[in-house]
């Protein structure tokens, strides 16, 4: 376990596109999302957006689609700087996002390859209920997770 950090939770906004593009590049380096839809999350009504930092760093960043009329929500992205992983962040953030969007039931989408963020979603209450074959680029499956609140 690495040593405790102190960071804040707060919203996120079109102010914060360019350490949300960094944080993508480091933690999805195959699928970054695209300037675009980085707009899209910081900008967008009804998104939740919120982003972990210490100091005057981002170091961390959730979005959520919340869909009331399904009473559904998406956890669409979740990062954290490689430096500052395991430090309880990432789960800080996800239960955030979680609170914000107050839906009965979350999903969200993962690689396959990707262990560290299954334990994380299966630690946090998770369980997989699909696969979306060949979703992300370069042809690897997605997991689709869903929990009930």
């Amino acid at each position: 376990m690495s040593e405790a950090v102190t960071y804040q939770v707060m919203p996120a906004n079109w102010h914060d596109l360019n350490a949300l593009r960094q944080i993508e590049k480091a933690c999805f380096p195959q699928d970054a999302w695209p300037l675009w839809d980085l707009i899209a999350v910081l900008t967008l009504p009804g998104v939740v957006r919120l982003k972990a930092v210490i100091g005057e760093e981002m170091v961390g960043f959730v979005g959520g689609d919340a869909r009331p009329a399904e009473r559904v929500g998406w956890i669409t992205t979740l990062g954290v700087l490689p430096t500052y992983q395991r430090r309880g962040i990432a789960t800080c953030l996800l239960a955030a996002c979680e609170a914000e969007m107050d839906l009965p039931c979350v999903k969200l989408t993962v690689r396959r390859s990707n262990l560290g963020a299954i334990y994380l979603y299966q630690k946090e209450g998770y369980r997989q209920t699909s696969i979306w074959p060949g979703y992300y680029p370069g042809g690897e499956d997605g997991l689709v997770f869903e929990k009930w609140r």
